[in-house]
């Protein structure tokens, strides 16, 4: 199993994520945690990811790559994984295809394993959603900003997957477990 998940902020994602991850026994990998841990660790990667964050940058896509790639190495992502909110933009998706999943070196049932999940949720419940977690920096004008950015960066990544017949839209303004059970018979199909 070899699902990537996609979706704005407040979509659910890491929710779902869980649900299918522990039906499943398959690690749900956030780059957020990856990230995190890293720099917690004070590994060679997360001492280089903290410079960038201590100075207020976004950390470079390579450095972001080579911690998924080390994260995907782990013994328990051998028999599968779940990535929530990455890839991000088109080089990262071409990375996934060509260095995580390349077609030439996999048996194609790989290939078409791969799934993509976005989950739709309209702008105005995700702006709900958002602002009841009550994080201090949750403000519609932001959560709005962010919401638009996303969009922005994400369009290209549901053509991209979209194109390869690996991407499944799911509705996910409804109850966790009635998204849950669509994912389950979209993973096990």
């Amino acid at each position: 199993m070899h699902l990537i998940f996609l979706g704005p902020p407040g979509s659910g994602k890491g929710t779902q994520a869980g649900q299918i991850s522990a039906k499943f026994t398959v690690p749900h990998i956030s780059t957020g945690e990856i990230l995190r841990t890293h720099v917690s660790q004070e590994t060679d990667l997360g001492q280089k990811a903290k410079d960038y964050m201590d100075q207020g940058e976004l950390v470079p896509d390579d450095l972001i790559l080579d911690m998924v790639v080390h994260r995907l190495e782990q013994s328990d992502a051998q028999n599968g994984w779940i990535l929530d909110g990455f890839p991000r933009n088109i080089s990262q998706a071409d990375f996934v295809a060509t260095n995580i999943i390349p077609a030439d070196s996999h048996p194609k049932e790989l290939v078409r394993e791969l799934r993509v999940i976005n989950l739709d949720v309209p702008d105005d419940i995700l702006v709900q959603r958002l602002l009841a977690r009550g994080r201090q920096d949750d403000h519609e004008e932001i959560i709005r900003h962010r919401l638009q950015v996303y969009r922005e960066q994400t369009a290209p990544l549901i053509d991209y997957y979209d194109e390869r017949g690996q991407l499944y839209h799911l509705d996910g303004n409804r109850s966790i477990h009635d998204v849950t059970e669509e994912l389950t018979q979209i993973v096990t199909v």
